[in-house]
């Protein structure tokens, strides 16, 4: 079974030969670079064309500005090629077939006999109600025969040489077994049998092909047998033989796609459309796909309507340049092309010699290219499209749309700066209109006067000068009375926008010097370091331009412009404008020094003393390798943790230090960088960043916490000393009772001081007293130091209490009672009578 193309299973001289991959492009290759192995035997037939059949098949020789695979986006299932074509038996000549053969075939494989070469004997047949009567002759060439089939048959000889690549690869192939002539059009090949040995051969390969495809129109004088894909009618066309791939509703327009369909019963699915000469999905059938490639491809149309190819399509300055080249097969005459922006349409004859053209398409000639510019329109993104305009039947052809930012619209630019002087103003900036290459008008107003200036002044900075050119700078001093100005500028349209505003600015004109001395303040003087930030303002009554102001540290002076952004002088001297600001960097020597600050007249006049501010630079210090300095101030417990406070320096750096605190062996380092005042002024140019104020956990009894100063560079470290802690361990609360004595009630001067010590015996935590006197009770922390309770209870030193308790003059009775910290009573340590004088 010949591995081609389906035939319709009700049509006997059809027969299916694979749902190719792709159709023939091995072929197409080897016509670029010849095989080297030798071609399949007779037998090995069907083997050779699926695997022509497994590439793909878009490699024919053609000009490489030609875009040469064809536009499957305009294949119609229902119309693949007009009636006008298929039918059309004038289209080349016996010589023509040839020729285009050799040019298909420049050389053939040796040992083998290529299409161009081809000789059959043909037979004489007489006239029916398909085809003419046919001359037989002896060793007749395949383009004789080609051509006189054509003529007998009224079938356009292109649509056969189509026929002869996509079932066998014939028109292209240079090393063909004899297989391949013997079934050269699949006609009498059916899907569910062999092939009739009547159509073998050549010759009744092409004519049987040729008088099927008549037959199935069923002329007058034949039954009307062929109904089921008749012109002006929807059938269901199926995409593949395999019926679950399914199939779709196609109307059928005209007789040669109905022929087509018999001749091939499947059309080609989204898939196989994508590929384009290659391979679709498994649902994918190729036959009528590849018809449709290879006669847009060979012949430019299938349906008689132009074709061509959009080469370029470039925005330029107020234009798009568009070319390519268009022809009409049913004409050597240049046809027009129509070049939409947008909506606005221009027409063009796309009559330029473009040999490649005619190379590529010999039927049509070579005076179809055009190169041609187009009004851009306006700004933004714009679609342009090609039509190439119909000459005869058919319809006209859209080759294609672009979409692409437009180099047209309003003007861009800048008023970059306005200066003044008396009776002055100058100008400077640029401006470019995307339309043009050329300079732009700009029309400067100073308040209600206008001056129109060319922007023709190069300017290397503008934006797109690679496109536009440099020289579109403009620059101008205009007069200008004295005093406040509005001033602005407009780039004035060329094409498609408007007018644009470049902008305003207010100046103020001065008049005569009247020698007026300087105003401003010395702000502020900021030291980090040994710099130090000025800030400050100034400006000259007699000008609106930023005027100079000395800056001296000491007796060294250096001098700045004023001209940095200070809205409130703004606000305050709006005459002067807001541009009168100073902020600027002064290096500071070590010590103390005057910063000083002085406005400069610009013109007659003094100049004007702003002040001055007093700063001081700290020394450098070098590290010497001294120890470091502090002091272990305090350790204070509670609970199991305790804080460590005290301070440390290293005398050769102003930075913070690290310590080490050492709870028994365990040492943990710290940065001592806790603010200090006391220790900044104790060591000036230090700064107060060494304190140290850090918690660390305690262990269960008696500990050594100790305090190291790390040394920041060379040297050694320093022990800033050492402190004992003592952690009672910690046990169940028992709901034990708390214990304690009331030691004493001492009178005073307006009351008397309770005393004595309290704890619970289930936490070392301080308990709470109840102190009452007379009937009035007040809650009081057993928490003060007593060491003889530590030493006797081993709960923690801070359970004492020494409590003054106001009292009026006489006799009064104080009661004492700790109060348990969980479960279980609190306790009574009992009652004492105070007199307070």
């Amino acid at each position: 079974m010949s591995s081609r193309e389906l035939g319709s299973p009700r049509t006997p001289t059809r027969r299916w030969v694979g749902v190719l991959a792709a159709t023939l492009s091995l072929v197409g290759a080897l016509l670029l670079a010849p095989a080297v192995g030798p071609g399949p035997d007779a037998g090995g037939a069907d083997a050779a064309a699926s695997a022509a059949e497994t590439v793909d098949a878009s490699v024919d020789a053609a000009p490489a500005s030609i875009v040469k695979m064809a536009d499957l986006s305009q294949f119609q299932a229902g119309n693949i090629i007009s009636d006008a074509r298929f039918f059309d038996r004038g289209t080349m000549s016996a010589a023509q077939i040839q020729q285009f053969l050799e040019a298909k075939v420049p050389a053939c494989q040796a040992g083998y006999t290529c299409l161009r070469d081809w000789y059959d004997t043909s037979r004489t047949t007489g006239a029916d109600a398909m085809c003419g009567a046919y001359a037989g002759g002896v060793r007749e060439r395949a383009s004789t025969i080609i051509y006189k089939v054509a003529q007998a048959c009224g079938i356009n000889p292109q649509v056969l040489l189509v026929i002869l690549q996509k079932e066998q690869g014939l028109v292209t192939h240079v090393w063909p077994s004899d297989w391949r002539y013997t079934i050269a059009m699949g006609q009498g090949c059916p899907d569910t049998a062999a092939c009739d040995t009547r159509y073998y051969g050549f010759f009744n390969q092409v004519y049987g092909a040729a008088w099927q495809l008549k037959r199935y129109a069923n002329p007058p004088g034949t039954s009307q047998y062929f109904t089921w894909y008749a012109p002006g009618k929807t059938w269901n066309v199926r995409w593949h033989p395999n019926a679950a791939c399914g199939s779709s509703p196609v109307y059928i327009q005209n007789q040669a796609t109905a022929d087509l369909y018999y001749y091939t019963p499947y059309q080609p699915n989204a898939a196989a459309i994508r590929a384009g000469y290659g391979e679709g999905d498994g649902c994918s059938s190729y036959g009528n796909r590849n018809f449709f490639n290879y006669f847009m491809d060979w012949f430019g149309s299938a349906g008689g309507n132009p074709f061509g190819n959009i080469e370029l399509v470039q925005a330029q300055p107020g234009q798009f340049r568009v070319s390519g080249w268009a022809a009409d097969p049913d004409t050597t005459s240049p046809i027009a092309v129509h070049v939409y922006v947008g909506a606005v349409g221009s027409a063009f004859q796309a009559d330029r010699q473009r040999a490649d053209v005619g190379a590529a398409y010999p039927t049509v000639g070579s005076a179809h290219g055009f190169d041609v510019t187009v009004p851009a329109g306006g700004a933004g993104s714009t679609s342009v499209c090609v039509y190439a305009i119909n000459t005869g039947g058919g319809a006209n052809v859209l080759l294609g749309c672009t979409t692409l930012t437009a180099m047209s619209g309003s003007p861009t630019g800048k008023l970059d700066t306005v200066t003044v002087s008396p009776g002055a103003i100058d100008v400077a900036g640029w401006a470019v209109d995307p339309d043009s290459t050329g300079p732009t008008s700009v029309h400067v107003y100073v308040g209600a006067t206008g001056t129109a200036l060319p922007a023709d002044k190069a300017r290397n900075d503008i934006p797109n000068a690679a496109t536009y050119g440099a020289n579109h700078g403009f620059a101008a001093r205009l007069s200008a009375p004295a005093g406040p100005q509005n001033v602005c500028a407009y780039a004035i349209n060329i094409g498609p926008g408007g007018t644009t505003d470049l902008g305003c600015r207010t100046v103020t004109v001065p008049g005569a010097d009247l020698g007026r001395a300087p105003i401003g303040a010395l702000d502020d003087v900021a030291v980090s370091g040994t710099s130090a930030v000025v800030k400050g303002w100034a400006i000259d009554p007699d000008t609106a331009s930023p005027i100079k102001v000395h800056l001296y540290v000491g007796a060294a002076g250096t001098e700045y412009t004023a001209d940095k952004a200070r809205p409130d002088i703004g606000t305050a001297y709006p005459a002067a404008g807001p541009n009168h600001g100073f902020v600027e960097t002064v290096t500071l020597p070590v010590g103390t020094s005057q910063v000083c600050a002085y406005g400069i007249n610009t013109g007659p006049g003094g100049h004007t003393f702003f002040g001055c501010k007093t700063v001081t630079v700290a020394p450098t210090i070098v590290d010497k390798g001294r120890p470091p300095v502090g002091s272990y101030e305090s350790l204070t417990v509670s609970g199991s943790t305790a804080v460590v406070k005290g301070w440390a320096l290293d005398p050769d750096v102003a930075t913070s230090i690290k310590v080490h605190i050492y709870v028994g062996a365990a040492g943990t380092e710290y940065t001592a960088d806790a603010s200090r005042s006391d220790v900044a002024a104790a060591y000036p140019g230090y700064g107060d960043r060494h304190g140290v104020a850090q918690s660390v956990a305690l262990p269960v009894g008696t500990t050594n916490v100790c305090l190291y100063a790390i040394n920041n560079g060379a040297g050694g470290h320093t022990l800033l000393g050492c402190k004992t802690a003592t952690v009672a361990a910690t046990s169940a609360d028992l709901g034990r009772a708390p214990i304690g004595n009331f030691e004493a009630v001492t009178p005073g001067a307006g009351g008397a001081t309770v005393s004595g010590w309290a704890l619970d015996p289930d936490t070392t935590q301080s308990v709470s007293v109840h102190i009452y006197v007379d009937s009035v009770g007040v809650a009081y922390t057993a928490d003060k130091a007593r060491s003889d309770v530590g030493a006797a209870y081993r709960l923690g030193d801070a359970h004492g209490f020494a409590e003054f308790i106001a009292m009026s003059p006489g006799a009064h009775t104080v009661c004492v009672y700790p109060i348990n910290t969980g479960p279980g009573g609190n306790a009574f340590l009992g009652c004492r009578t105070v007199t307070v004088p």
